[in-house]
């Protein structure tokens, strides 16, 4: 990009690459074009274990890639042995020349059950982010005995010494203090409430100055679903109904909690016949019918934590999660053509002021 591209890049926003249930991955390459040419500062890269594997995601964006910011939001650090993700996160950092921001997250526990890993905790969370500071400062690490394992030697070698960015995807008050403490910044989730989102941001923040960090060094992601009324309908369908199905299926419980939803909502919604007979993600695999019956089962205030309608009450609702404290926000559940005609709008009225302190680094801050 030129000069006078990047200093009209918003690093403010960022978007997800390959949302959802890509039909290829190569998808990502006309995506992340489209993505630096409407001017986002980064771009979020989630793992599913079939074509979404992060690494392999990460290294093509990398490579297709000239100003954009990089993140896994987010692999788990119990999928791959430490030398393995560490060298994984220093290649993506030389490749993207500092652009690249390691993220992690709990992932999805009753699916770890399946594979016959470990639940990942907090503690070993923390752990881990310790190693891969070592590691890659050039550290030898001998004998390591912690809550993320037992490792005789880890070392990639004295000639390393960088300082890496580690975002953190959080859900409850725990990994939240954790983001706080020990990572450059933290990605909230999907259809967080208001009242969540402001909770959520003051946990991190709090957290940071606690451990004696300061915590406008600390940057807080909202992940917030952006569908418009110039999508069809049932496109809107998917991306909305869709998604929040999906992870009601996956981690409902934790979605009721933190939002202080009606649980009894959540019981009837799993015990719907087509729900609980259902076999897959519904956002992946439901028919535009079948997501039809599903909207009946999720209230409208569950889906009102979102960017939907025109193009000016797009623009309102994504302005209002900065007003909430967020630092940035990714525009979730769409492709950056999809999101192009919101993303123009938004840049009419944007005040570059405002965000002087981003940089194309979803860990970084300047």
């Amino acid at each position: 990009m030129s000069e006078k591209d990047l200093m009209s890049q918003m690093n403010e926003l960022a978007f997800y690459t390959l949302a959802g249930a890509p039909e290829s991955p190569r998808d990502l390459i006309s995506e992340v074009g489209q993505g630096e040419e409407l001017g986002f500062g980064s771009v979020f890269i989630s793992e599913r274990f079939n074509i979404k594997e992060a690494a392999t995601i990460s290294g093509a964006v990398g490579a297709v890639s000239t100003s954009l910011g990089v993140a896994t939001a987010a692999t788990n650090h119990n999928t791959r042995h430490p030398m393995v993700t560490a060298a994984y996160a220093m290649t993506m950092h030389k490749l993207t020349e500092g652009r690249f921001s390691l993220g992690l997250g709990r992932g999805i526990g009753p699916m770890f059950d399946a594979y016959g890993l470990e639940r990942i905790k907090t503690n070993q969370i923390e752990d881990f982010v310790g190693l891969l500071r070592r590691i890659w400062s050039g550290e030898v690490v001998v004998q390591h005995d912690g809550p993320c394992g037992k490792f005789p030697y880890l070392s990639m070698g004295a000639e390393y010494d960088e300082r890496i960015q580690m975002t953190f995807t959080a859900f409850g008050p725990n990994s939240l203090a954790l983001g706080g403490r020990a990572f450059d910044a933290v990605v909230l989730h999907t259809f967080f409430t208001e009242e969540t989102t402001r909770r959520c941001v003051s946990q991190v923040k709090s957290a940071a100055e606690q451990a004696g960090r300061d915590p406008e060094h600390v940057k807080v992601w909202s992940c917030f679903a952006v569908v418009g009324d110039h999508l069809p309908e049932d496109v809107r369908l998917k991306k909305l109904v869709g998604r929040m199905a999906t992870y009601l299926q996956a981690y409902g419980d934790l979605m009721v909690t933190t939002n202080g939803w009606d649980p009894m909502v959540l019981k009837r919604f799993r015990e719907d016949n087509f729900v609980k007979n259902f076999r897959g993600a519904i956002d992946n695999l439901a028919s535009t019918e079948e997501l039809e019956h599903v909207a009946k089962l999720i209230p409208e205030e569950w889906l009102a934590s979102s960017a939907t309608g025109s193009l000016d009450s797009c623009v309102n609702s994504i302005n209002e999660q900065f007003d909430m404290g967020a630092d940035g926000v990714i525009l979730h559940g769409a492709s950056p053509d999809q999101l192009q005609p919101i993303v123009e709008h938004y840049r009419k009225q944007r005040n570059p002021d405002r965000f002087v302190r981003m940089m194309n680094n979803p860990g970084g801050i300047a």
